[in-house]
């Protein structure tokens, strides 16, 4: 099983990026999938999550309708569209996938089994 995360880059503040979760081995569209984020020295922060059962949202706080999840289930790909990016949202971002369903509320903190590479988003002028 291998997900691949892509679609970082560089962006101003207020620009717009996608990024991909796509997945070889397992059929995303069973599974529930969380985005990541993680900057050097803090901790790992959750961004958002689709749940495998149901296709129930989540998202971090912090989002605050900026950012959308949604699937492709012909491209066995999640994606997280950020738009109106802010300086704060620079980190690196994974995603991550689990067959097992839990509470919205538990998307950031339960544990995931497969995890993606990382691609680096940095939002600066």
């Amino acid at each position: 099983v291998q997900l691949q995360a892509s679609g970082g880059g560089l962006v101003q503040p207020g620009g717009s990026l996608r990024l991909s979760c796509s997945a070889s081995g397992i059929t995303l569209d069973d599974y529930s999938v969380g985005w990541f984020r993680q900057v050097p020295g803090k901790e790992r922060e959750g961004v958002s999550a689709i749940r495998g059962m149901d296709d129930s949202i989540y998202y971090g706080d912090f989002v605050e309708g900026r950012f959308t999840i949604s699937r492709d289930t012909a491209k066995n790909t999640v994606y997280l569209q950020m738009n109106n990016l802010k300086p704060e949202d620079t980190a690196t971002y994974y995603c991550a996938a689990d067959y097992a369903d839990y509470t919205l509320k538990d998307s950031f903190q339960r544990p995931y089994d497969y995890w993606g590479q990382g691609t680096q988003v940095t939002v600066s002028s």
